[in-house]
């Protein structure tokens, strides 16, 4: 197979990729996919379809045929995606016994369990943990597509910029599809190819045909869009999304950020509130408790505040790790001085680019500037067009007398996107008005 120079040539992505075959099928400003919600290969849009049909039929086959290390594998991967789609963290428990039980059936070999095992880790955020089940299965089986997918991941979120170009690389090598496609895009975006990223997510669209996978497809355009200020071209994409598919959550959720944005206010409230009672990320109740906070209404706001802690708190008893999550909220809702402690933990494990400027943001709101600043930059190191990444850096260069470079930064922002957050967008433009 001919490689393709993902991050040097538009051509070879746009051109390149197209001519090797059909395709099939697979994490922002600060709220694109990360690694463990972007959607793997065979799962369906809605938690009560044909996935808990599946699982109900694998339970059931499984009584009968206990030692079958493959459909144990084939069960933990997808307790896997009913936690994804439903937000309910118990399922992580079952997926880990079920996937560890295959793998003691067939210790030698078996890149279905360790690929499994190591998008388990993903969606728990324990990536060095799900890098080296990965790496396993593709010493295991250097064909088997799936790991080099659960492989970027991890390496996306560990911060390891070039490990993560040469995984997707090789996924891209192995099978064009979906999965390659938008994992090359949001590496592309991350290096502020926004263009190139969005041509990447047509080409996932063009062979893109189930409907889960086309609304997938259709909502990342859209995030593109979103996170590029193209706030009606986002609010189209998001529509668009939800006619290919109406169970597609993330898809309902953009929505309301998009009439947020757009001052659609009763519609943005009715949105996030219908995402949230489908699926309760602590994703979306943040953003319905800052639009909330927006609009005046502080008791709104701390119910949502309210139940994304919960909702932490019972996904760290099934064994999830997410510091970054609570770091943000604490930083700006919360006691900046624990987000500091949080995310510090964080970035021990990780050094990516949105825990550096989540912890320079935390850092920023106790006072220790200096120390923020080299983060802040740190986060901007790729290239990343990120409204929020932008307005965090010139907040603290203006904190720090840097008034020429707090006012590029903070332009920077609202030009790429004016209504990047209903609460600190309007900040950025407060400060800036007092830089002239």
């Amino acid at each position: 197979m001919r490689r393709l120079p993902l991050l040097l040539t538009t051509i070879a992505l746009c051109g390149g990729l197209a001519a090797i075959g059909a395709l099939d099928r697979t994490g922002p400003g600060v709220h694109r996919p990360s690694a463990d919600t972007a959607r793997p290969p065979g799962s369906r849009s809605g938690p009560d379809g044909s996935l808990t049909r599946t699982i109900t039929a694998d339970q059931e086959r499984l009584r009968q045929v206990p030692e079958d290390a493959a459909l144990w594998a084939r069960l933990g991967a997808e307790y896997v995606e009913q936690a994804r789609l439903t937000a309910d963290p118990s399922y992580y428990p079952k997926a880990d016994e079920a996937l560890h039980r295959s793998l003691a059936l067939a210790p030698r070999a078996n890149a279905d369990a360790l690929t499994g095992l190591g998008a388990l880790a993903n969606a728990r955020h324990l990536f060095d943990q799900a890098r080296d089940f990965a790496e396993q299965a593709v010493a295991a089986s250097p064909a088997h597509w799936p790991a080099y997918a659960v492989l970027t991941d991890a390496r996306t979120q560990l911060g390891d910029d070039a490990g993560a170009t040469a995984a997707a690389q090789q996924l891209l090598d192995r099978r064009p599809g979906t999965a390659s496609f938008t994992r090359a895009a949001y590496d592309l975006e991350q290096h502020g190819r926004t263009d190139d990223a969005r041509a990447a997510l047509r080409q996932a669209l063009d062979g893109a045909y189930d409907p889960a996978d086309k609304a997938f497809c259709q909502y990342q355009i859209a995030e593109l869009d979103r996170n590029s200020g193209r706030t009606q071209d986002a609010l189209t994409g998001y529509q668009q999304a939800l006619r290919t598919d109406p169970d597609y959550t993330p898809a309902l959720a953009g929505r309301a950020r998009a009439e947020a944005a757009l001052g659609r206010n009763d519609d943005a409230v009715r949105d996030y509130t219908a995402a949230i009672a489908r699926v309760p990320l602590p994703q979306y109740l943040l953003e319905l408790g800052e639009f909330h906070e927006s609009l005046g209404h502080p008791d709104q706001a701390r119910d949502q505040y309210r139940l994304l802690t919960a909702e932490q708190r019972l996904a760290a008893a099934n064994g999830v790790v997410d510091d970054l999550t609570l770091g943000q909220y604490q930083a700006d809702h919360g006691d900046p001085a624990e987000a500091v402690r949080l995310l510090r933990s964080e970035w021990a494990r990780r050094q990516n680019v949105l825990v550096a400027d989540a912890l320079s943001w935390a850092l920023h709101r106790t006072g220790a500037d200096t120390e923020a600043l080299t983060l802040a930059r740190q986060a901007q190191a790729h290239g990343w067009h990120n409204a929020l990444f932008g307005y965090h850096l010139g907040e603290i260069e203006h904190a720090l007398g840097h008034t020429d470079d707090a006012r590029t930064h903070l332009t920077e922002a609202l030009t790429t996107d004016p209504a990047f957050n209903p609460l600190q967008a309007p900040l950025a433009r407060a400060t800036l008005d007092t830089l002239g």
